[in-house]
């Protein structure tokens, strides 16, 4: 009898260690499928399908859930750094919002829906998950694998990716998760009551513009007009413009090491900012109007005397324009460009 009893004591134990353990994982599975339900709720609820999250839901998500079925992009922002233009937080923010959306799209009613989620975390009201994250530099993107446990060791998106914007963001999602994005559809220009208003202008307006075209009458018959717009062009040529357009380079930055500082002139020929860029234009259009003064206007100037003041003033201010632009090269590249002189002469 009490060799049965132990057998039967000994499997009571056993049976109910399984059942504990069935338990578990079956509580484990449901509380994931909880948070898949409240997230896809989240996301439905949000215009752009990014979720905001802050401490205490980044924690029911992320931190006490250790096994999990999905993924987190998170977007770091914070809405005092917005009227910074060098961050272009805004934009950004705008960008991941369109991935979320072209995710969504793209994947819906598909199992890839609830393996990715999109969301966003504001600095003021979430700075302890800013501190676990470690992040302490805007702009700032992490993906949170569901084997990831320690929040700093989660894939930060890599700073020089963000110059392309939504398609850099797309990219960084497929290759960490192996999931399609999809093509992103970005909102038109000009939406279909705009463009129907002008539609409609346009017609109501064509009488009268064909009227002042056959006049010669209109602003497009105006010299000034194409002087004005020639000038605009070699400033535009000059100045590096379509170079701060491109790289979407700032006007300025803060001083690191004074922050109520401002840095207009960057030293290093690998980064121009757009005050350097306007300098130098404004200096280099200063030498054209100059130069088109002297051979167009000052050629019909009757009196000689008149015309060698002008053109010593212009030569002299011509220099000086040249040589701070030679300066600026020079502290700028670390390369010095100097006058020579043939040994002949």
């Amino acid at each position: 009898m009490t060799s049965i009893s132990i057998k039967f004591s000994l499997f009571l134990i056993f049976f109910i260690l399984i059942s504990s353990i069935n338990l578990l994982v079956e509580v484990n599975s449901e509380s994931d499928s909880d948070r898949v339900t409240e997230l896809l709720h989240l996301q439905s609820q949000s215009k752009s399908g990014v979720i905001h999250l802050d401490d205490r839901s980044l924690n029911r998500f992320v931190t006490s859930s250790r096994a999990r079925s999905y993924s987190l992009l998170i977007f770091f922002d914070a809405l005092q750094l917005h009227d910074k233009q060098e961050l272009h937080l805004k934009e950004l923010r705008f960008e991941f919002g369109l991935v979320a959306s072209a995710f969504l799209s793209n994947n819906k009613d598909t199992s890839s829906q609830s393996k990715l989620f999109f969301c966003e975390i504001e600095f003021k009201e979430s700075q302890q998950s800013f501190h676990l994250f470690g992040v302490n530099a805007l702009p700032h993107i992490r993906h949170v694998g569901p084997q990831v446990d320690q929040l700093k060791d989660s894939e930060p998106m890599d700073q020089g990716d963000f110059a392309r914007l939504a398609e850099s963001m797309a990219e960084f999602v497929e290759s960490k998760t192996k999931l399609t994005v999809g093509p992103i559809d970005r909102p038109p220009v000009v939406s279909k009551k705009q463009l129907g208003f002008l539609i409609v202008a346009f017609l109501a307006s064509a009488p009268f513009l064909v009227k002042r075209v056959l006049v010669g009458d209109t602003l497009v018959h105006d010299p000034k007009l194409w002087l004005s717009l020639s000038v605009f062009v070699y400033f535009f040529s000059v100045s590096g413009a379509m170079h701060n357009i491109i790289r979407k380079m700032p006007m300025f930055l803060s001083d690191r090491n004074d922050p109520t500082k401002l840095v207009f002139f960057y030293q290093g020929s690998g980064m121009q900012l757009g005050a350097e860029g306007f300098a130098v234009g404004f200096l280099y259009t200063i030498v054209g109007l100059l130069l088109a003064f002297v051979t167009h206007i000052l050629v019909h100037a009757r009196s000689k005397k008149l015309q060698r003041v002008i053109m010593v003033i212009a030569i002299i201010v011509s220099f000086w324009a040249v040589k701070k632009v030679v300066y600026l090269d020079n502290w700028k590249t670390g390369y010095s460009i100097h006058g020579f002189w043939p040994s002949s002469w």
